[in-house]
């Protein structure tokens, strides 16, 4: 039994039948893939600049995979296109280790690292100028803010604050 015909031009087409693989119209994803194919071919070697664009116009041009496989028809198989964002030639590089932790402990040991080490900057920066200046090294009244950093460290070497890759 055949199912009814549509009413117009197409009067004898059957919808019922199915459209032929070569005749199935293409999106701008399926036509994006086969240009990056032939990228890849004209960067191997397989076309000069000149054909690579007259079949990249081919290839927007085209409206069913059949014009698409007429494009690349003559392409040996290319491998495809390392993962986004990744070259092939060089690694990605190594994400930076994380010194504190992001628990409170780990934020309370980054705020006072910070703090104390400004401090112990600000320190030997007045005392230098004031070395100078007298042109004479003075007692180095420094060292005393040292003392919060090696607490500091002690703390971090038991632990406290420390990311849990680190440990």
């Amino acid at each position: 039994m055949r199912a009814p015909a549509v009413a117009g031009p197409w009067h004898d087409v059957v919808v019922s039948e199915p459209v032929p693989a070569d005749r199935i119209r293409v999106s701008d994803a399926e036509r994006r893939a086969v240009q990056d194919m032939l990228l890849r071919a004209q960067g191997e070697g397989l076309l000069d600049i000149g054909e690579y664009d007259e079949r990249v116009q081919a290839v927007w041009n085209g409206k069913t995979r059949g014009d698409l496989a007429r494009v690349t028809a003559d392409l040996p198989d290319i491998p495809p296109a390392p993962p986004a964002g990744r070259d092939p030639v060089r690694p990605a590089p190594a994400r930076p280790k994380k010194v504190f932790s992001d628990t409170g402990g780990g934020t309370a040991m980054r705020v006072l690292t910070i703090v104390f080490s400004s401090i112990v900057a600000v320190n030997v920066l007045v005392w230098g100028i004031v070395s100078v200046t007298n042109f004479d090294l003075i007692y180095p009244w420094f060292v005393w803010t040292l003392i919060p950093l090696v607490v500091l460290a002690v703390l971090y070497a038991s632990g406290i604050g420390r990311s849990h890759d680190d440990r």
